[in-house]
């Protein structure tokens, strides 16, 4: 692919990753403003799990980008992946941000208490916090620097928190509800991808040698 079309598809891409973000500032502004919002009575809750969900789902579209890749022989994919991990990261920091600022109204003691006490709370902070250094190091000079094994075997990581995302979504959620369920599905799907690629992989190294 030609460098043009690469810039003109990261910017529908950043259009699209930004969508979610710009339809909550424009519910938001209707609020404001005395219009009838999509937020519904409690619009501070409907804002905490609309950006839970768009952060659950950018994440897993970051790790479909390299099967997605392996799958369609389209290596041009990975210069892709960064921006959507990166979109992932800001609207979890969005997620944490609405929870922290406007249902704990920034509680630092309320914040400590639910960690301790509500496991989908425990989860989804230590999820957060496994993506910090990955979002630190998502630049071609950190990859340079740490060497791309090293930077590699970091950015594992994301499995991680993807893990946490999804059981965050369970704990969080009343009853037995589809929408966990369908992530996890879908995590499912792409580790199984994972590890099929891999062991193919590994395979054919064994028969050429």
């Amino acid at each position: 692919m030609s460098k043009s079309r690469l810039r003109w598809l990261k910017l529908l891409l950043f259009i699209a990753l930004s969508l979610p973000f710009l339809w909550l500032l424009w519910q938001w502004s209707l609020l404001f403003t005395g219009k009838i919002s999509s937020l519904g009575a409690n619009p501070i809750e409907a804002t905490n799990r609309f950006l839970g969900d768009t952060s659950l789902r950018v994440l897993l579209l970051s790790l479909a980008v390299t099967p997605l890749r392996q799958m369609l022989r389209m290596p041009w994919l990975t210069k892709l992946r960064r921006m959507v991990g990166l979109f992932a990261f800001f609207y979890i920091s969005l997620h944490l941000l609405s929870y922290f600022g406007m249902d704990l109204l920034f509680s630092l003691s309320a914040l400590l208490k639910d960690i301790a006490k509500r496991t989908y709370i425990t989860l989804g902070m230590i999820g957060f916090v496994l993506l910090i250094p990955l979002a630190l190091t998502s630049t071609k000079a950190m990859l340079r620097r740490l060497g791309p094994k090293r930077w590699s075997r970091l950015h594992k990581l994301v499995y991680i928190s993807a893990i946490l995302g999804v059981l965050h979504y369970f704990f969080m959620a009343k009853g037995n509800q589809p929408g966990p369920w369908l992530h996890f599905g879908v995590l499912l799907v792409l580790f199984a991808w994972r590890i099929y690629f891999s062991a193919k992989k590994r395979i054919g190294q064994l028969k050429r040698e």
